[in-house]
């Protein structure tokens, strides 16, 4: 049952990370693309911009594919907690805990859950082993 729950972490957690990254890299699903993502970035102090915009909406991508496939799922799941956690600090932390209020509490369920994937691994339903 462990390697099923792992599994069920994995693909939910990469789905949403895949959705995400092309809403920023291609503007699907409504999303801003790379340059009103670009444009939300330097709002927030990023330079250039454009470097960010589309190293986080790649990272979003590929690392949520890695997670659903099971590959190099450690290093995916450290990548995006390191996005997430960045995210945090320059979006929702100021705005207290509750999503209602534009706070952390979404992006702190994410990083639970890319920590956990860090500790406990891939499982046997994946690609590679680590």
């Amino acid at each position: 049952m462990m390697d099923l729950a792992i599994l069920i972490l994995r693909l939910g957690l990469g789905i949403m990370f895949v959705a995400h990254g092309l809403q920023k890299a291609f503007g699907l699903f409504d999303g801003p693309g790379i340059a009103g993502f670009s444009g939300m970035l330097s709002g927030l102090g990023f330079n250039p911009p454009i470097f960010w915009a589309y190293i986080a909406a790649y990272a979003e991508l590929i690392g949520g594919l890695f997670l659903i496939l099971g590959f190099l799922s450690r290093g995916s799941a450290a990548m995006l907690l390191v996005l997430i956690i960045v995210a945090t600090w320059k979006v929702h932390l100021a705005k207290g805990f509750f999503l209602s209020q534009g706070g952390f509490e979404y992006t702190f369920i994410i990083a639970v859950v890319c920590l956990s994937l860090i500790l406990l691994g891939p499982g046997k339903f994946s690609i590679t082993k680590f």
